[in-house]
């Protein structure tokens, strides 16, 4: 059994001093995927880049405190590498890691932003990310990609639908590339075990949102169809804290 998971920590120092690294060595995942670590690999201290037990690689934005993906893995990637586009790897959005069995794509999707201000850059990114995934199942490979989507894609998945209809992750245009995602070829794992409302992994900070559970699923889990057989369970874990999402994860038979 393996467990990876995936964790929008909003800042690795931020969340460093909220328990990341100590609730790291407790649940020992054999994989770890982060997203909007808002740092540089030279603004940080010898121990974020070496974890006993673990290998670990940084993509970072051009922007200092902005954006940024990290993985840290018990098994040592074939190769790892970025998306391989100038206007996402500019803003550290992805990061591709291959191994023996499967290809893990770490990302961290754009925001739509305020009146969509973002969304056709968001919409470019969620093509480049699918046509990389095509690439690697039509050479025969498994994909696994996870990370902040950025997006609620069905009305269970936030508390407030009806009133967000018209506010960044929960557009209807982001809500159709989901659907097209999933219709083509790749499966949103949690949704295979878990069919229940209130299953979230983001809160706003304000309002008390997290203590009320008013929240949004923005973090995902999706494989390939073809390698669904291969996956056990995919959990949110809500009972973790230290950012403003929670992490979601991922078990493999």
């Amino acid at each position: 059994m393996k467990k990876l998971v995936s964790w929008n920590v909003n800042g690795i120092r931020a969340a460093e001093g909220k328990g990341l690294f100590e609730w790291m060595e407790s649940f020992a995942p054999d994989i770890l995927c982060l997203q909007e670590t808002k740092a540089q690999e030279e603004q940080l201290k010898p121990h974020f880049l070496e974890r006993e037990g673990y290998h670990s690689y940084f993509i970072s934005a051009q922007r200092k405190g902005y954006s940024g993906v990290a993985l840290y893995s018990r098994e040592e990637p074939v190769s790892v590498e970025p998306l391989g586009i100038d206007e996402f790897d500019a803003e550290g959005r992805a990061l591709v890691a291959a191994f023996k069995d499967y290809t893990v794509i770490n990302c961290y999707f754009p925001n739509s932003q305020h009146e969509g201000k973002r969304l056709d850059y968001k919409i470019r990114f969620n093509e480049a990310l699918k046509e990389k995934a095509d690439s690697i199942v039509s050479a025969g490979g498994n994909v696994l990609i996870c990370g902040d989507f950025n997006v609620a894609h069905k009305p269970i998945d936030l508390t407030h639908p009806k009133s967000n209809e018209k506010n960044p992750g929960y557009l209807p245009e982001e809500r159709a590339w989901m659907d097209k995602f999933t219709e083509n070829g790749y499966t949103d794992t949690f949704r295979v075990f878990h069919k229940e409302p209130e299953q979230y992994s983001w809160w706003s900070y304000r309002m008390k949102a997290r203590e009320k559970n008013v929240g949004w699923r923005l973090d995902y889990w999706c494989v390939n169809d073809g390698f669904m057989d291969h996956v056990e369970d995919s959990l949110i874990h809500q009972e973790v804290f230290g950012s403003d999402h929670c992490p979601v994860e991922l078990i493999l038979k």
